[in-house]
């Protein structure tokens, strides 16, 4: 179950396709061509448990450098190409990569970190070179095309995205085993989202962050055939969703809401009838989107709960939403535990911190602490999430536990508000968040982009908070409202909370209050 073995029965068969340029690449293509990313990688000492980091765009080339990793026994960190210099050279060295790949659209930034990446063996760029850096494809393209002698399984090693801190690279087990060992994402791609080499995938998202990335390389396990968006956005995904007779997809509740917030012909101008599973996750979903996105696409939303930690993994389709609404599954991989902030388990419909038991095991690299901190005496694991579970098992979540505001000795959930706000005809996106007050600690705050900037100002704040009020307690919606012109999300949806509150407790020896 890998590319290697689908070139043998099908080679033509497209592996993607790049939908901005159409660049197309088949299953026989990209065999050849990440079996001599293989030797290259061994060509410069990188045997098995080698490490490598690469730093593109959704690239044409990064699934054969990927899947060379992938087949060579490696790890590997694709980093975000959204990110810093010193963030990225954090990272790489964090990670402990040996070669670097990165492209020259990202020349500026790889110029900042030609003299910061001393501990590398090699440093590689494709579509030409800047100094510093080799040309990846020369030196590839003249490797072997047949597969390396001691071709095995590989691993990734992926960074959370530093919305509440520095970023954690997530070790998870896999590497060594034979090439071709199915994973549990696999055969949930097969059994639960019904995926065969028929099934044509959407992925809307950058490739290097975790979901995307795991999700496009089962898929192509598969045989399936993956579209790639070099960008997101709402009206040319509806279009693509036609134009290539899309079966599965995936998405996060950001784009749902982008693309609700088209104009009714625009929505209702493209075919998505070939739809057979909309998966989403990373956040939880607003439930007036998703009853919005059920009833204009069907019952085709799947929803799922997990990390990049692979420690838990919870499922549910649209006809169980409906029966559940805003719960986001059952588990299906490992056994949920919530538990109080002592540690002891609560009963059925109390909130608390989400644990798992039984499900894949991880650390935090060179973090031993933190991989400490997120587990119990049990070997129970969370990845800080705060919910409750239903008398039919089905999970809601509530909010991150780093973000919840305590006010007046009221624990406030944010994640409430920011359902409810984005609801508003006139918001496009919107962060809750505590900023000081003397008096009760904490009060809420909400940070909202406008639909249009014009409309900014104490008369939408006054509205927006009237209409929070209608739909939530006065403790949990906001007590003030400031606008900006955009919010700083990361592509995958997952929003930079402390850029936006980190300014209202400048000059505080203490944020407990």
């Amino acid at each position: 179950m890998y590319p290697g073995e689908i070139a043998k029965t099908a080679p033509d068969r497209i592996a993607y396709v790049m939908a901005g340029s159409g660049h197309s690449v088949s299953y026989g293509q990209l065999d050849q061509r990440s079996n001599q990313g293989a030797h290259l990688m061994r060509s410069l000492g990188l045997g098995p448990g080698g490490a490598i980091a690469i730093c593109l765009e959704n690239h044409p080339r990064f699934f054969e450098i990927v899947w060379a990793a992938q087949r060579s026994g490696l790890q590997y960190t694709t980093v975000s190409s959204r990110l810093t210099a010193p963030e990225v050279e954090y990272i790489v060295k964090d990670c402990g990569a040996q070669v670097f790949i990165t492209s020259k659209a990202k020349a500026e930034l790889a110029t900042e970190l030609s003299d910061s990446l001393g501990q590398l063996t090699a440093r590689y760029m494709l579509d030409g070179t800047i100094p510093g850096y080799r040309a990846f494809e020369a030196e590839n393209d003249a490797q072997p095309t047949t597969p390396v002698a001691d071709e095995m399984e590989g691993v990734d090693m992926l960074y959370s995205s530093g919305t509440t801190g520095r970023p954690k690279g997530v070790k998870v087990k896999g590497a060594g085993q034979p090439i071709g060992t199915p994973s549990p994402l696999l055969l949930l791609m097969k059994g639960l989202y019904g995926a065969d080499e028929n099934s044509v995938y959407l992925s809307p998202a950058p490739l290097y962050h975790a979901a995307p990335l795991r999700f496009n390389l089962a898929m192509q396990r598969i045989g399936s055939t993956c579209v790639v968006m070099e960008d997101f956005d709402a009206r040319w995904a509806l279009e693509l969703i036609e134009k290539h007779r899309v079966t599965h997809s995936q998405w996060v509740p950001t784009m749902f809401i982008r693309m609700l917030k088209l104009p009714e012909d625009e929505q209702t101008r493209y075919d998505v009838s070939s739809l057979k599973v909309a998966i989403h996750a990373a956040a939880p979903c607003p439930i007036p989107v998703k009853e919005k996105m059920i009833e204009w696409w069907g019952p085709v939303l799947y929803e799922y709960y997990a990390g990049t930690e692979a420690n838990g993994f919870t499922a549910i389709n649209s006809e169980e939403w409906l029966e559940h609404r805003g719960s986001v599954g059952r588990a299906l991989t490992a056994e949920i535990h919530i538990l109080d902030d002592e540690g002891k388990e609560l009963p059925t419909g109390e909130t608390g911190s989400i644990y798992f038991s039984g499900g894949g095991e991880f650390e935090y690299h060179n973090a031993p602490e933190k991989t400490a901190q997120c587990r119990t005496e049990q070997g129970w694991t969370t990845l800080g999430d705060i919910g409750h579970l239903d008398q039919d098992g089905f999970l809601y979540l509530t909010d991150r536990k780093a973000n919840m505001i305590i006010s007046g000795g009221v624990n406030v959930y944010p994640q409430e508000a920011e359902n409810a706000l984005v609801t508003h005809p006139k918001v496009t996106d919107v962060a809750v968040f505590g900023i000081p007050n003397e008096d009760f600690g904490e009060e809420v705050k909400a940070v909202v982009q406008p639909a249009r900037m014009a409309d900014a100002g104490p008369e939408l704040e006054q509205e927006l908070i009237a209409y929070c009020q209608q739909q939530l307690s006065k403790i949990k919606c906001p007590r003030s409202i400031d606008f900006t012109a955009e919010l700083p999300r990361h592509p995958t949806g997952k929003l930079y909370k402390r850029l936006l509150r980190d300014p209202y407790w400048e000059n505080r020896e203490s944020r407990i209050v």
